[in-house]
């Protein structure tokens, strides 16, 4: 259970951190509305990836269980691309400021920006999606437990992102920096999980 729970938690932080189509723009709209207006977009994944995790299990479900596990080793290995990518693209983070061009200004257009993000496609086809399918299998409550803490993290954290981007002193270059490089050690140490989970299932 701790291990579900940490591999939910953990990886809906580092998606809430990572720069983003999302993340752009919840700072824009906190630059233009106010954190107070804004907070009710980070629940835009809550409705946006709903039909995309309901396509991709759909199509999942129908795969021979092997296969669950050679995409679940391919999950870990796209979380450690992630890292990667995370850490050879530091210097280049694009920090949020407000000098950009105007963005959506709804919660219906913040999911509309989500749901063309392709984030949650690949985390619904090699991440959650191979995850949910194996425990449902075994044990159903464990893929609730699952799709429970990634999404409940990944609100919180986004809603705490939007108040941080009010509090915009307390969320300088340094600090931004040193949250982006704590979702690229998360993602690092998710991803050896998975890749190594995923080859042990392989190999039984």
């Amino acid at each position: 259970m701790l291990e579900i729970l940490l591999t939910g938690t953990g990886f809906a932080f580092a998606a809430a951190i990572q720069p983003g189509p999302l993340q752009a723009f919840l700072f824009r709209k906190v630059t233009q509305n106010g954190w107070k207006h804004t907070l009710p977009a980070s629940l835009a994944p809550l409705i946006s990836d709903g039909p995309i995790a309901l396509l991709i299990l759909l199509i999942l479900n129908r795969f021979p269980h092997n296969i669950i596990n050679y995409m679940q080793a391919a999950g870990g290995i796209l979380l450690l691309y992630f890292a990667i990518s995370v850490f050879l693209q530091l210097r280049k983070t694009v920090v949020y400021d407000s000098s950009k061009n105007h963005q959506p200004r709804t919660l219906f257009q913040a999911v509309a920006v989500n749901f063309l993000n392709p984030g949650p496609y690949l985390g619904w086809s090699l991440i959650l999606g191979p995850l949910v399918i194996k425990y449902w299998h075994t044990e159903p409550f464990y893929s609730v437990v699952l799709i429970g803490s990634f999404y409940i993290t990944l609100t919180i954290t986004l809603a705490a992102t939007v108040l941080l981007f009010g509090l915009t002193k307390f969320l300088n270059r340094t600090v931004q920096k040193n949250l982006i490089i704590i979702s690229g050690i998360i993602l690092a140490l998710l991803g050896l999980y998975q890749l190594a989970s995923g080859i042990m299932n392989v190999l039984k």
